[in-house]
């Protein structure tokens, strides 16, 4: 099993590696640099030259990527295109903050989803799993700002319940986004329950239609019995991936529901760096959602191991 562990951690470090090494040579291939970029008509002369001495950007392009690598491992991504902010306090706040906007989805979205997907599930094909799976349908098909833009005229502007949009600053204190961001995470919640509920739902027939679900309603076991002993455990491991990928999705930044709620999160900033041309920031935060997605799917692999014996056996056979 620690063996399992250690390869999956290995892989997912060379991963991290490759995408930082793919990050660099991407912003690399652009035309011009972040000093171009951020001095416009003025990239020239003494003002260019300056820029780049900051910047670092004079020395040898292995020379930075190993320079910058080895900060970014300290968590130190240097300074952001305008030489004025340091970028690691400028993303960890908008880091927190899409954590923040992350806690509601995840705390409600994941326990309601189980909740409907199961009942869908151990209720097929009657009005309730009709009910529920086209709920799922509308809101998975839905596009996220349509979604948003709905909410916002008939929650902010019809019944003028919740703020439309975010006017806190960025480095503000958590609590102070109350109640501007429920509207945000009502969204993010329609979507995350959508994708879990459809997934549990499936799991949850393939198990309830197992052979050893047969065999334990034959050998006259409780029903509920079956369905929490036996294939209620056996139906969320599947949907562990998913869940996963959701909530990576989740921590690295909504970019489509931050832009139209002006959530100041990873995903405003990212589209911000980008319209600016501040290629650092862009470089620390594509390094940080790609991270997270790592670390997430190394989770998910690590519970789907240690909670399915085969799973591990069959890899320990394969190793």
């Amino acid at each position: 099993m620690f063996a399992l562990i250690f390869k999956r951690l290995a892989l997912g470090l060379v991963t991290i590696w490759l995408v930082s090494a793919l990050i660099f040579l991407g912003v690399e291939a652009l035309p011009g640099d972040a000093c171009t970029a951020v001095l416009e008509r003025d990239a020239h002369g003494e003002a260019l030259e300056k820029c780049r001495e900051i910047m670092g950007l004079n020395a040898p392009a292995l020379a930075r990527y190993l320079s910058w690598a080895a900060s970014a491992m300290q968590g130190d991504f240097g300074i952001s295109a305008n030489g004025q902010e340091s970028i690691s306090e400028l993303v960890g706040y908008r880091v927190r903050n899409s954590f923040l906007l992350a806690a509601g989805p995840l705390s409600v979205g994941i326990p309601l989803s189980i909740f409907l997907g199961t009942v869908a599930g151990l209720r097929r094909d009657t009005w309730v799993d009709i009910l529920f799976s086209t709920g799922a349908i509308l809101a998975m098909t839905i596009p996220e700002f349509v979604a948003a833009t709905i909410l916002i005229l008939v929650f902010a502007i019809w019944l003028g319940w919740v703020p439309a949009i975010v006017l806190t600053p960025a480095d503000a204190q958590p609590l102070e986004f109350f109640p501007e961001f429920i509207l945000a995470a009502v969204v993010l919640t329609m979507l995350m329950v959508a994708h879990i509920m459809r997934m549990v739902r499936s799991s949850v027939i393939d198990a309830m239609a197992s052979d050893y679900v047969q065999m334990a309603t034959l050998k006259g076991v409780p029903y509920w019995r079956i369905v929490f002993r036996h294939a209620l455990p056996n139906a969320l491991l599947p949907a562990i991936n998913i869940i996963a990928l959701t909530v990576a999705w989740l921590l690295g930044g909504v970019v489509v529901v931050e832009v139209v709620f002006n959530y100041p999160g990873l995903g405003r900033l990212l589209v911000d760096s980008i319209s600016g041309r501040d290629l650092p920031v862009v470089q620390a935060i594509t390094l940080i959602v790609a991270a997270t997605y790592v670390a997430i799917n190394l989770i998910a692999d690590i519970l789907s191991l240690a909670l399915n014996p085969r799973l591990r056996s069959h890899h320990m056979r394969r190793g």
